[in-house]
């Protein structure tokens, strides 16, 4: 089967009659930019693709603005904060299992439920009568996201080249842009004018959409062969994924760090894990296949993404703190320092393609890295004179770095498989970047917290800006740390040996547009 006219899913994926692993670096330019956009088969998919994204995109944002609104009707002010807390959760702990489904019985079937898990979420959120319902009805939504989001990122690894992928991570990365700018402003509108409750019933004729265009324009072909589930792995990862990032995210907020319930939610977590290692090495086909994280290729990328992760929960979660805080500013004023972020990284993911194939992936990973990092200690250096609009500056050059770098990590990791690993090595990325976010979370607000609890609180100007410094350096350390682990990517161009599978065995599954 092909994707306009090829193969997809292949070791050496081609599309469009050109085989991305030639070297044939020419794809690059006028050629693919006329072979990547709307037209054609495929791309009616990317567009199906950006839709499912945008759902997942615009709900990362759009409930912020609502949250008094939801307390003024709902009350529970104190529970709140589960509604974010319990989506992320839901959405973290599930990528892995979809991703090991997505390549056992394929793709489609895995994006189809979490729309419709999202949808079903969706519906019934609009229709909660109390906090506590509506926390529940938001795990459902999380549960939708964990499928959505990491397989239109697998699908686009499947349908488009080596040399296409970046191209097209330039326009899913536009689809979280526009969504950090319109998410805040509709949940504000529909809080104002309508109901809070529009924040997830307008997700209806989207995700009906979405489930339409999935249906109608993306097909695969998937062969079929007896697999073994293992139930044993996928109960005891999902027990330790939740009880260990429960912890991560509650800890010193909802209880503190040695309190019992952080105590025995890291001890039920990292038992559970430790026995997931041990169970995996007696199944035949797990859950996670401890092997690909031995990989080099793979471990780096991983390490990469964990780093990405937490820069972005140490921007965007203690940014708008600070700025509020400590200079008085309004919400929208501090959400747009905060959106210059989202806005570099897109425009970067855009022209990382020709950077990659020009340069190859471990050259424009350190370069994106070290742009990270310029930004990173500009935050830090700026953070004891707060303004918005050094603020703002510096986190669209954190944005531009984490552009540059997210996408070519995510695509090496890619093209160094076949098609029946690419959904969990895919998975292991998307999973990667939410582990470091929780991470972030713990350890910038920890941070804060004992610094805040040595001041004279979280309203005094010299408090919340020495607290909010120090969260910064932290940031900055982080980009340290990840512009060294980037340094253990491997050299070579993006047709070297070490980017591409080490087996070209059979193709088990193939994806086509039309």
């Amino acid at each position: 089967m092909n994707a306009d006219g090829a193969t997809a899913g292949t070791g050496g994926d081609q599309t469009d009659g050109a085989a991305a692993g030639s070297g044939d670096d020419q794809s690059a330019g006028a050629e693919i930019q006329g072979r990547v956009g709307f037209r054609g088969a495929r791309g009616k998919v990317l567009m199906a693709l950006m839709l499912t994204t945008g759902l997942i995109a615009i709900d990362a944002t759009i409930l912020a603005t609502a949250v008094p609104s939801v307390v003024k009707e709902l009350g529970q002010f104190d529970q709140f904060p589960w509604l974010f807390s319990v989506y992320l959760l839901a959405q973290a702990v599930s990528v892995p299992i979809y991703s090991k489904l997505a390549d056992m019985i394929g793709r489609k079937p895995i994006i189809l439920l979490g729309v419709g898990l999202f949808l079903l979420g969706s519906v019934l959120a609009g229709l909660a009568w109390n906090m506590t319902s509506l926390i529940v009805f938001r795990v459902v939504q999380g549960l939708g996201a964990g499928a959505a989001a990491p397989m239109a990122m697998t699908i686009v690894g499947d349908i488009y080249s080596v040399a296409e992928r970046a191209l097209v991570q330039g326009y899913i990365a536009s689809v979280w842009a526009v969504a950090s700018v319109v998410g805040p402003g509709l949940g504000g509108l529909f809080s104002q004018f309508t109901s809070w409750r529009w924040i997830f019933l307008v997700n209806i004729p989207l995700c009906l959409l979405a489930g339409w265009a999935l249906l109608r324009f993306y097909h695969e072909r998937v062969e079929r062969k007896r697999h073994t589930i293992d139930y044993l792995g996928a109960t005891l990862l999902t027990l330790g994924l939740t009880a260990v990032i429960l912890a991560l995210l509650e800890g010193g907020n909802a209880w503190s760090w040695t309190s019992w319930q952080s105590l025995s939610s890291l001890g039920v977590g990292f038992a559970a894990l430790a026995s997931f290692v041990q169970a995996e090495r007696r199944v035949p086909e797990p859950v996670l296949d401890l092997g690909i994280l031995r990989r080099p290729l793979i471990a780096t990328t991983t390490l990469i993404s964990l780093g990405v992760g937490a820069l972005l929960i140490g921007v965007t979660s203690f940014v708008p703190m600070y700025l509020q805080n400590a200079l008085g500013v309004v919400p929208l004023v501090s959400g747009v320092a905060v959106a210059a972020l989202t806005l570099g990284w897109p425009l970067a993911a855009w022209r990382a393609g020709r950077m990659y194939l020009r340069f190859g992936y471990r050259t424009t990973v350190l370069i994106g890295c070290v742009v990270a990092l310029a930004g990173s200690l500009g935050l830090a250096l700026s953070g004891p004179y707060p303004n918005p609009w050094t603020v703002g500056g510096v986190s669209f050059v954190l944005g531009f770095g984490l552009g540059w770098t997210a996408a070519p990590c995510l695509i090496a990791a890619q093209a160094s498989v076949n098609w029946d690993e690419r959904g969990v090595v895919t998975g292991i990325n998307v999973f990667a970047r939410s582990a470091g976010s929780a991470i972030g979370v713990a350890v910038f607000g920890a941070i804060a917290t004992n610094v805040i609890a040595s001041g004279k609180g979280e309203h005094d100007y010299a408090t919340i800006v020495r607290a909010s410094t120090w969260v910064f350096v932290a940031v900055a350390v982080t980009a340290v740390a990840m512009l060294l682990a980037s340094l253990r990517l491997p050299r070579g161009g993006v047709h070297s040996a070490a980017y591409r599978p080490a087996e070209a065995g059979s193709t088990p599954g193939s994806a086509t547009a039309g």
